[in-house]
């Protein structure tokens, strides 16, 4: 690097040089190792450092993927929870267990395929006392779990004895696996039988496999459940003791699984169940080789204590890329600084030697024209990717809102379940009493009750229309709509609530409101989410209300939603709208966010106002131009 080229040295000069470089031999050699070591010394550094800077982006991008994949596994848990409790109140599961006879066992099978296909669940099955099958949405296939004993399953011993019980296994007839979540079913006198649902993964396998990244979820024994590559399935991130593999052998739970350790090394998890950050691959897998090197990230599964997702990003090339990046950047500074030098040099040396000096600079030039567009082509590449994810970051938000939605619709299931059946149950007291007028020839007060059942339809009518409508999933359209009709959508689902635990609502509209510029279905989620954490923070306080005004303010609409809860102290007030920040034990931190970017959408804002007492959140909306 310190020698000039061949080409450049002038004739007189190198014989010159040859003349006078037996004089300092040791001397001239003992700079060029000087500065040889230098160079390679700060290339070795500068590519160390450029190592070090990729992996703490590498770690930053793993666990924003990691805590996307956790939502979503969240969703989805979430998304079946609220099922089995719901059927283990049904009448009619009641009746069947009651009064067993085969027409009965027969639609309740019929009624549970159809409800397994409409909610993509696995399977769907009852069970008596003695654990044996009587109803299940496979019965018309040739692995059906009619008839079928399952006593011995944890989950059903579990549900018997706790109420509800979740247990992860390999299905016994079907050898598929899945978790089942279990809810015991009492009648009058006493339990019953067991209600289990089953949920297969494959979905989100094929979801995380398409991202190229090892995504999969742990048990508390580290033994792996689910998640992409499937052919690491109930392999285990330490090593099990000889007790704990045989009691997992034993069970069953994972047919004849060898339990052996996953191919890295560092272990994924130590001894003491601290977490390896960068491990290496030590045994071949599909779409990925021996001793490539990844970013590990993981993350406990909220909704499953005893869970935990583990996100593998490959970053070998990425490392390798960067460091190689860096040392080329800075060999080509080191270049340019000598050839500066050596031009120096150069301009006292005669006219020759000058041409050929600025031919050899010109060659550099265009080699780092050359440098610099490929680096411009790469720029527009990168350019294109970033706008790219910021699509796919648009539709995520879409997908995160979806998902808030579908998490609210669970937590008022219960409460909507219960407004349903007290019209129900009127429907059916109406229908004897009719039948007794009708038989008396009574027929004013028949055709008084048949009006009454009519009323009592269309009021069932308008709440399950109302769940449709906010469970569905649509791309946004902004237009004119009715700010009342909204508010009234978000407070039907959140009533039955509102009612059972005695809030009082003071709704102090005191005439129509204007039409707002929203899109109707996301206005609406945005209500029911702030309602929701309303009435989460009044939860034990005497007395409890929420005010609900509509102040109108030029071309602009102000909604204020306020509570007499706990209020938000100034730590929360500081991160309330930041990402996965949450003060409940239970939540996942972006309701508020996705709220805020909601109204953002619409052009409007959404803040927490100062109050003496509990909380005040106001929602600014722009008024709909040539609407009320």
């Amino acid at each position: 690097m310190s020698d000039p080229p061949p080409s450049s040295v002038p004739g007189a000069y190198a014989a010159g040089h040859a003349r006078s470089s037996p004089r300092h031999p040791l001397w001239l050699g003992g700079v060029v190792l000087c500065v040889a070591a230098l160079v390679l010394a700060t290339v070795w550094w500068v590519g160390d450092w450029a190592r070090v800077r990729a992996l703490h982006e590498q770690q930053a991008q793993t666990q924003a993927v990691a805590q996307l994949s956790l939502t979503a596994l969240g969703h989805k848990l979430d998304k079946f929870r609220a099922i089995p409790q719901i059927l283990a109140q049904d009448t009619a599961l009641v009746a069947t267990l009651l009064h067993p006879s085969e027409s009965g066992e027969a639609r309740l099978s019929t009624r549970f395929e159809r409800l397994a296909a409409e909610l993509g669940a696995s399977a769907l099955y009852l069970m008596r006392l003695d654990g044996r099958t009587v109803a299940a949405s496979n019965w018309r296939q040739t692995d059906s779990f009619v008839g079928y004993d399952y006593h011995f399953r944890p989950y059903y011993r579990d549900a018997m004895a706790s109420g509800v019980a979740a247990h992860f296994a390999l299905g016994v007839v079907s050898h598929e696996p899945g978790l089942y979540l279990a809810r015991r079913v009492d009648g009058p006198s006493g339990p019953l039988g067991v209600i289990v649902l089953k949920i297969g993964f494959h979905d989100l396998e094929a979801v995380w496999g398409r991202s190229g990244m090892p995504q999969f979820v742990t048990d508390a024994q580290g033994v792996v459940l689910l998640g992409y590559p499937v052919g690491w399935h109930y392999e285990v991130v330490r090593p099990l003791a000889a007790q704990a593999a045989a009691r997992v052998r034993e069970s069953l739970q994972f047919g004849a699984a060898p339990l052996r350790q996953l191919p890295f090394a560092p272990a994924l998890d130590d001894a003491a169940g601290h977490a390896a950050t960068l491990v290496r691959l030590r045994r071949a897998a599909p779409d990925f080789a021996v001793d490539q090197r990844f970013v590990h990230v993981e993350l406990p599964v909220g909704q499953t204590a005893s869970w935990r997702l583990h996100v593998l990003r490959p970053v070998s090339a990425a490392l390798r890329q960067a460091a190689l990046a860096a040392q080329a950047l800075t060999l080509l500074g080191l270049m340019s600084v000598a050839l500066a030098g050596w031009a120096g040099l150069r301009r006292r040396r005669r006219a020759a030697r000058l041409r050929r000096a600025t031919e050899a600079l010109e060659a550099q030039v265009r080699i780092r024209t050359a440098e610099l567009s490929q680096a411009n082509e790469r720029l527009q590449a990168e350019m294109t990717e970033r706008r790219q994810a910021e699509s796919r970051l648009h539709e995520m938000r879409d997908e995160l809102a979806q998902a808030n939605r579908l998490s609210l619709l669970g937590q008022v299931a219960a409460g909507v379940a219960h407004e349903i059946n007290q019209p129900v149950g009127a429907i059916r007291t109406y229908a004897d009493n009719t039948a007794e007028f009708l038989r008396r020839g009574q027929l004013e007060r028949v055709r008084d009750n048949l009006t009454a059942i009519a009323r009592l339809t269309e009021r069932i009518g308008g709440i399950t229309q109302e769940l449709r409508a906010f469970s569905r999933k649509r791309a946004a359209r902004i237009e004119a709509v009715s700010l009342d009709t909204a508010l009234a959508g978000a407070l039907m689902l959140i009533r039955p609530r509102l009612e059972r635990l005695g809030v009082a609502l003071l709704d102090e509209r005191r005439a129509p409101s204007p039409w707002v510029r929203a899109d109707a279905l996301r206005l609406e989620q945005v209500f029911v989410n702030l309602l929701h954490n309303a009435l989460e923070a009044l939860e034990g306080c005497a007395a409890p209300c929420i005010r609900l005004s509509v102040q109108v303010r030029d071309d602009r609409l102000a909604v204020r939603i306020a509570d007499n809860g706990r209020g938000i102290d100034a730590q929360a007030r500081a991160q309330l709208f930041t990402p996965f920040y949450t003060t409940r034990a239970q939540g996942v931190g972006l309701g508020l966010v996705i709220s805020r970017d909601l109204v953002a959408e619409f052009g409007g804002r959404l803040e927490l106002l100062d109050a003496d007492v509990g909380a005040l959140f106001e929602v600014q909306l722009m008024r709909a131009e040539g609407q009320g």
